[in-house]
């Protein structure tokens, strides 16, 4: 799979290149190629119902020859910032633009310290950005914060065989921003017995907004039967701050029949990277190329949990994390009905 994900990103790159020669290198220039490129390249326009022609029109006329630097930063973030996507990313020497509404709307939902203290007691295993431990009543928690700490397999070979006495497991990734789509697939091929239909990607075949490729398919394999997987209930533990990879990991793990989520809806971000640039040099960074579930759904805007529950800010005093709290009950019903 990785592979055949390389090839495509490969084919994806060599369409998108284009010469930044067909504009001035002046405000005005610069804006108008910041606007083409994401009108060409750019893959979400009509699921999110943006028209991109009324968005020129808004913010094109702040636009003058004498517009400077930082006047024309500001312009163009806004701009982009229509677009509601936590990908997209405007990289000038002295800042980067970051769309955070995506998750700052949002109750926060976590709190590293809460858990920490009242669950792990300062304990733990921690590896390759991993930290495990046996809660009572034989659970398994499992912390995950992000996907870019590159988890080898000999790692989970060893969180797996020490959690194996657990009758059922809960993964916590939340505030999980995202990371490597390889390292998603390394984890998820703990959890199934055959090879499984991960997901569908396409790209952009044109400059049209409905302009795509037909959806390519991939593929998850399971561990070598020399490695430790794991095949009892699962509880994923999920916020709106599950970003990109980790929104791609809850994608495929959902669909299993043995995960259970709860939570706060994930933030989303389907999309894999697009890059590109505009004549002053600045770094354009978007999504171009659409990834679905096994089902064909499109997950750019999140995914719902099966279990709705928020981290009550008053029983954090009393040391409680409530969604935790609601992990431990499903993981011991799942037990009990398994």
């Amino acid at each position: 799979m990785k592979r055949l994900l390389s090839i495509l990103l490969g084919a994806i790159a060599l369409a998108g290149c284009h010469s930044i020669d067909n504009w001035d290198n002046d405000a005005p220039g610069n804006f108008d190629a910041l606007w083409e490129v994401f009108d060409s390249h750019y893959c979400f326009f009509q699921e999110k119902g943006i028209d991109w022609d009324s968005v020129y029109s808004v913010y094109r006329p702040m636009v003058t020859p004498q517009t400077n630097v930082t006047e024309l930063y500001v312009i163009c973030t806004a701009m982009l910032d229509e677009l509601h996507d936590g990908h997209v990313n405007l990289t000038t020497p002295f800042a980067t633009s970051y769309y955070k509404n995506w998750w700052s709307d949002y109750p926060q939902n976590y709190d590293s310290r809460l858990v920490e203290e009242h669950y792990l007691h300062f304990g733990g295993l921690t590896r390759g950005g991993i930290t495990y431990a046996m809660l009572p009543d034989s659970i398994g928690y499992m912390r995950y914060g992000s996907f870019s700490y590159g988890v080898g397999e000999t790692t989970l070979d060893w969180a797996f065989a020490l959690l194996s006495p657990c009758k059922s497991l809960i993964i916590d990734i939340r505030d999980n921003g995202g990371g490597s789509l390889a390292d998603v697939e390394t984890f998820c091929r703990r959890f199934i017995k055959s090879r499984t239909l991960a997901g569908y990607i396409t790209h952009k075949s044109g400059s049209g907004h409905g302009d795509f490729s037909d959806p390519y398919p991939y593929y998850y394999d399971p561990i070598d039967p020399m490695r430790i997987g794991w095949d009892k209930p699962v509880v994923i533990l999920t916020n709106r701050s599950c970003f990109s990879a980790a929104n791609n990991f809850v994608s495929f793990m959902s669909a299993l029949p043995q995960v259970t989520l709860v939570g706060d809806r994930t933030g989303g971000g389907s999309g894999m990277p697009f890059s590109s640039e505009i004549p002053c040099g600045w770094a354009v960074r978007f999504s171009g190329s659409p990834i679905y579930d096994s089902e064909m759904h499109l997950t750019e805007n999140g995914i719902e949990p099966d279990i709705h529950v928020d981290l009550d800010p008053e029983a954090a005093l009393d040391g409680i994390d409530t969604m935790l709290e609601k992990a431990i009950e499903v993981a011991k019903e799942n037990v009990a009905n398994s």
